[in-house]
């Protein structure tokens, strides 16, 4: 099957309210994350955090992530301004296997590139660590809780694109 879909950096208002729709379909319907600890200070507007929307062709949200970089990624990169965090992806149960996460993922690489960053660090959950290591991260250290779910920390040094 092949959906139609354009990936962009959020830009407004609408399309991050388009993003925080799909993260509550799939973190806090599907995977019963408490919604209290899925929306943070991070999920603001501003200089230090990107957030990027997958849009199929018929207007419909399929798929979020964001990154955060600078001041915003410091307690999330070990304080190194040269690594961002990439997190909150999220890709609609009828979109997944169709190539949008994917898409997602390099949306925001780019988004790093262009700022200067050297390497892009996540938090997966255990069962996408394969999705992740085909886009060329690595695990590292131990498996951990977050949000009472197995994840663990995985990084991308980045190459020009």
């Amino acid at each position: 099957m092949t959906v139609e879909y354009s990936v962009r950096v959020a830009a407004g208002d609408a399309d991050r309210e388009m993003c925080f729709a799909v993260r509550k379909d799939v973190f806090v319907a599907e995977q019963q994350v408490p919604e209290d600890i899925e929306y943070d200070a991070f999920d603001a507007q501003d200089a230090d955090t990107i957030h990027v929307l997958a849009v199929g062709a018929d207007g419909v949200a399929l798929g979020t992530g964001r990154l955060l970089h600078g001041a915003s990624a410091l307690g999330k990169t070990g304080g190194d301004l040269t690594v961002g965090s990439l997190g909150r992806l999220a890709v609609r149960g009828a979109a997944r296997g169709l190539g949008v996460g994917a898409a997602l993922v390099r949306a925001l690489e780019d988004a790093a590139r262009r700022r200067g960053l050297a390497a892009v660090d996540l938090h997966a959950q255990t069962h996408a660590r394969g999705f992740y290591e085909r886009l060329g991260y690595e695990a590292y250290g131990t498996e951990f809780l977050d949000a009472g779910m197995p994840h663990l920390a995985m990084r991308r040094v980045l190459t020009a694109s």
